[in-house]
Order: structure tokens, then sequence, then C-alpha cells
């Protein structure tokens, strides 16, 4: 049986199977919800110091004094302290609510002590009695942790159903036809960590139409060519370790995919730059494509894009008018204009632009790129590209989650440098995909922006984004942002 056929024969399994494979671009991670825990829990103990504060000063809150407050504030704060340092914001698997509440509470029993030497301290130094301020933020303590156990014992039973309905269950498909892949498969047969979609292997014809109930689907070209890799979530490589030559052609050819790429090997005596040791179902991998993600970074960059991006949006939204009004009076057409771009992990989007192109001549795979003078452009165009003002509709994509403030510039589905398809000149082009695509980025402020005419102008873009990628975080973001302006005005010689 052909892989065409086997991969039909899988993607006609029961349509409720099929609608939970299908794609997974609005994932849900248990880090997620721990995340949210957190918040609810502050929000919580604000709430019960604000209850307290009202009690102790005979419904008048908002006249406490500092003296007052200020204790409980900071028992509050303890509390909070010692439930993130007891690991209480990260679940397992299947989190027992019991168990997790049993925990709270012992952390809460070690918070209250705690909450109450911080009041006290805290209330000689306002000049009120140390035993008062002791009694106030140790019972807020005691009263506000007691909530927290709820939240806690509620948060573990609602991330244990939705691991069981298969919520959090990663998408993967396995590299090699191997006793390895068919131990992960008969140990993730009645759990629900991993959906295995299929088998990949150049040797495909040894292993038979399937393993353990899982389709062999072909070879690792056909898994490049795979139209489902965009909703893969890891690409899991179970060869033996010894076999090293192998290993290293595997990886090396599947390292060119923006999917995370991880190695159910013994590592001993394999030695690879970048690898990162994780856990994919009850197996110990090794990450050598796409480290595990940060839960935290990516919770505050998006807070980040949402936050700045709708400040943006509303102080740029005069300029947005004008720039509209003068593409209705310059030339017939729409004033917007939606291209397909690759965005995270190679998955298509729609990117909005101001129309700087004649309406006829319009380019939407950009198989031929800008040149200077280009008589596509019409004049108001020649103005917005040169300003970049064209770009400020992708504000919408940004707080629509297609896109980031800062990252890697998406580029049109098809684009081509001189008669090659762009993606197929640089081995580590895929790995700007790795990451949301962004309205500016490390490329743009260093000069590499604009068409890309030439191998070496792929290779450059690709290196600094790379680059940002590797070494991303929220400073090197503001950085990017308040450089951008005088980069881009500055820039006399690139053509856009």
């Amino acid at each position: 049986m052909t892989a065409a056929i086997q991969l039909a024969d899988t993607l006609t399994q029961g349509p409720a199977t099929l609608a939970r494979r299908a794609t997974r671009s609005a994932r849900l991670y248990r880090s997620s919800l721990a995340r949210a825990l957190e918040i609810v829990d502050v929000f919580a103990i604000l709430f019960m110091v604000a209850v307290v504060l009202r009690l102790w000063t005979a419904d008048r809150l908002l006249a406490a004094s500092l003296a007052i407050s200020l204790p409980m504030l900071f028992g509050a704060m303890a509390l909070w302290w010692t439930l993130r340092e007891s690991n209480l914001y990260r679940y397992g698997p299947s989190p027992a609510p019991l168990t997790h509440g049993l925990r709270a509470l012992g952390a809460v029993v070690l918070a209250v002590p705690l909450a109450g030497a911080v009041g006290g301290l805290t209330a000689y130094v306002a000049g009120r009695p140390t035993l008062e301020g002791l009694v106030e933020a140790g019972s807020l303590a005691a009263l506000a942790g007691l909530v927290c156990v709820v939240t806690h014992m509620v948060g573990a039973f609602i991330v244990r159903l939705l691991g069981q309905a298969g919520v959090f269950s990663l998408n993967v498909v396995i590299v090699g036809a191997t006793d390895t892949a068919r131990t992960l498969i008969e140990e993730e047969a009645g759990r629900s960590d991993l959906r295995i979609l299929g088998i990949f292997d150049d040797r495909a014809e040894r292993a038979g139409p399937d393993i353990g109930g899982v389709p062999v689907l072909g070879k690792l070209d056909d898994l490049m060519a795979w139209d489902q890799l965009p909703g893969i979530d890891r690409v899991i490589v179970t060869i033996q370790a010894s076999a090293r030559s192998r290993v290293k052609q595997v990886v090396d050819k599947l390292r060119a995919m923006p999917n995370k790429v991880v190695l159910t090997l013994d590592m001993r005596g394999f030695e690879s730059d970048g690898t990162t040791i994780g856990q994919i179902g009850s197996m110990p991998v090794a990450y050598v494509s796409g480290t595990p993600a940060d839960a935290r970074r990516a919770f505050w960059k998006r807070v980040q894009d949402v936050g700045i991006g709708a400040l943006a949006l509303v102080l740029l939204s005069p300029v947005m008018v004008l720039v509209a009004i003068a593409i209705k009076l310059d030339s017939p057409g729409p004033v917007f204009f939606r291209q397909p771009r690759h965005g995270f992990n190679n998955q298509a989007f729609h990117c909005w632009k101001f129309r700087s192109m004649r309406t006829d001549m319009s380019d939407f795979k950009a198989e031929r790129q800008v040149t200077r003078d280009d008589p596509r452009v019409t004049r108001v165009g020649r103005f917005i590209r040169k300003t970049s003002l064209d770009e400020l509709p992708q504000l919408f994509n940004v707080l629509a989650g297609d896109m980031s403030l800062v990252g890697p510039r998406p580029h049109a589905i098809g684009m081509k440098t001189g008669n090659v398809a762009s993606d197929q000149l640089v081995a580590d082009y895929a790995h700007r995909h790795r990451i949301k695509p962004g309205m500016t980025g490390w490329a743009a402020i260093h000069g590499s922006r604009g068409p890309v005419d030439t191998p070496e102008q792929v290779e450059d873009r690709v290196r600094y984004d790379v680059d940002y990628i590797d070494n991303a975080s929220f400073w090197l973001d503001v950085w990017i942002m308040l450089v951008t302006v005088p980069a881009l005005l500055g820039d006399r010689q690139a053509v856009r």
C-alpha cells in the first residue's frame, strides 16, 4: 500500500477523532492552566486582604492606614511566595485533587508562621505593637490559604478531567520503525498523553503496513511534504543509538523542519550541539531541534503583544485613516491587501497590509519581488513602503494572535529569489517558523528587510532570525521596538 493510500485511510477515521487530530492551532497546555491558577490565587488573596481589612477597620476599608494595611499585605505576599515555592503551580499528566489539596494545605501551614513573622516585623517598623501585626498577618494568611486550598483542588480536578479527555495530548509522528517505536506505542496505548498519527522510515518496506495499529505512512521525504505537518507537535526519532551515522543523517535532515524534533536515544557516545533533555510520554528524550517551550516566556510575550499592540493601534489610528484615504484617492481598488504567508510552525495565515500596488498587478505569491522604481507600485505605495506605513494593519494580526510585535518577518508562501523558491536556498530556513512572525525583528533593524534577491541575502536574513530565536527576551524585544523607527527611516538603500 502506498503512503498516499495509507494516509487517506488514516484521515478516514471517525469524525470525532479526525476533528481533534486535524489541526491544533489553538493549543492548550497544563502549564497555561497552572499560570491561570496562580493569577486566581493572587486575586483570591487580595480579596481576602480587603475582607479582613474591612472587618479590622469597622467598614472603613478605604480609610485604613498604612500601619494597618502593610502587615497584612506583606503577610499576603509571604503566603503567595510559599505557595509558589512549594511547586504548586505545576501539574502532572493526571493530578489527584485530594493529593494536590493536601500539598496546598501543607504549604499554608508553613506560610502562616512566616506571614505572622513578616507582619509582626512590619508592624514594629510602623510603630505598632508587634503582636498585633503578627496576629493580623497570620490570620489573613490562614483564611486566604484555606481559599487557595479549595482553588487548587478544583484546579487539579479540572486539569484531570481535561487530561482524560485528551485536551492536552500532543500530536506526534515517529521516525524509525524500530522496537523502541513499538514500545512507545504499546506504553501509550492506555494513556492520553500522545496521539501517535503515523510512522515514517526510509526503510518503510521492511516494517509492514503498521506497528501496533499505527500506520507506516512513508519515508522521510513523505514526512517533509506531509500536509498535516503544521499540526504536529513533536517528531519523535526512535533509532538505536548504535546506528550513529544513520541518527546523524536523520537528525540533520529533520532539523530543517520548524517542528520540535526529539530523540528517544541512549545519549551515551552521541554528541549533538544544542540538545536538551526532556520527556515524551513515559520515555526520556533529547530535544535536538526546538527545545521545550517556555510557557512563562510565551505568556508574557502574548501580554506584551496585546498590551502594546492595542495601545499602538489607538495612537496610530489617525495615521492609518489618512493612509487609507490617500490610497483611495490615488488608485482604484481596495485599501487593504491580504496575502497568505507562513506563520508559526509553518501554518499559513493572511497577513494584512495597506495596498501599495495597482490592483491588476498584485502578486500574492511574491514570485517577482519588488525592485527600485517598480511600475507595479503606486505613487502613494512608494511612500508608504519607504516609510513602512504599509505594515501598520499587521497590528490586527498581532491582536488576533497570528503575529507578534517582534519576530522574524513573515514571507509570502511561494516567495522566490530569482527563479528558486527562497525556502530551498538555506537549510535552516524553516527555523524561522519556530516562533510567531513579527512586525519588526532583529534582521529588520540590521538592514535585512524588503526583497531578498540573492541566496546570500536569504542566508543573512535566516542567520539574524535564528540568532533572535535563540536569544529572545523581553528586554531584547523592547530594544528592537525602540530602534525600529530610526533604523527604518535612516535606511535609504533598502528597496521596499
